[in-house]
């Protein structure tokens, strides 16, 4: 027998179970921007930087 797929009932109690109350939303004027204050880490060092280049190939 195949298995039924969840209600959102049943999610959103998972949802409860896994992760208790969640705050309260944020609202418009509550918001502030971000600065980024280090280099991103979803991306690798650029290849092409000749300093690294020189350290790898020991040039």
């Amino acid at each position: 027998m195949a298995e039924q797929p969840f209600t959102d009932d049943e999610y959103e109690f998972l949802r409860h179970a896994r992760f208790g109350e969640l705050p309260p939303a944020v609202r418009p004027d509550e918001r502030v921007a971000l600065t980024e204050t280090e280099a991103r880490r979803d991306r690798p060092d650029p290849y092409d930087d000749p300093f690294r280049w020189d350290l790898r190939h020991g040039g």
